[in-house]
């Protein structure tokens, strides 16, 4: 079947935003009706529980920020390396705030950036594939220029995405690119960008997200 690999840079940049504004949206909103119930009401049990959820969404909306500038955005110059601690934390904030756990299995190194990027989408991915919630494991293993990456979820009906199972490897010429599809799509451009090898299936009941160096 003829796939489509590629994507105008307009669209791709439209459709990555909305993805980010979708994810930062929700918080946000709650922000805005913390500070309207601390201005109009003067009960302080609800100025108390007001101001709770103001932090608590701030703290959200934050961590879906960092995770989206170094997921999504360009993260220092072209070229630069990134250090893998500084992406754990990142995604540790990201997951702290999601129904899943995360176990961090790779060692303390400096990786190309687009590896980074490829690693912190394919997180996004494992939580998908558990939307009721569960563990994701992350293995990272090999050399910081060639790793290998494998996310496994477990939980409660773990299942391929939909999305990812329709546009991780491209796209049919009739398929539509939408706010939804386009993080699968794009952590399929971005591995294949980094001659990566990147499969997802399902393991018995567990889901199975794999990036490896492309063999020749």
């Amino acid at each position: 079947m003829t796939q489509v690999f590629d994507i105008e840079g307009l669209d791709l940049a439209a459709l990555l935003c909305s993805r980010v504004c979708h994810d930062v949206i929700s918080p946000v909103g709650a922000i805005t009706n913390g500070l309207e119930v601390l201005e109009d009401d003067e009960d302080e049990e609800m100025q108390r529980h007001a101001m709770e959820l103001i932090q608590k969404s701030a703290a959200q909306a934050s961590s879906k920020l960092q995770f989206a500038r170094l997921a999504f955005g360009a993260a220092g110059s072209a070229g630069a390396s990134l250090d893998l601690n500084d992406a754990r934390s990142v995604a540790e904030g990201y997951v702290s705030h999601e129904k899943a756990q995360m176990l961090w299995e790779g060692p303390a190194a400096v990786m190309p950036k687009d590896l980074v990027k490829l690693l912190l989408n394919m997180i996004l991915i494992a939580l998908a594939a558990i939307p009721r919630g569960g563990d994701v494991r992350v293995a990272i293993s090999g050399e910081p220029e060639k790793p290998t990456f494998l996310l496994t979820s477990d939980g409660v009906n773990a299942r391929v995405p939909t999305e990812t199972a329709r546009f991780l490897n491209g796209r049919a010429p009739e398929d539509v690119l939408d706010a939804r599809a386009i993080q699968p799509f794009f952590t399929g451009l971005v591995a294949r960008q980094c001659e990566m090898e990147i499969t997802a299936e399902m393991v018995g009941e567990q889901f199975q997200l794999r990036a490896s160096p492309r063999t020749a």
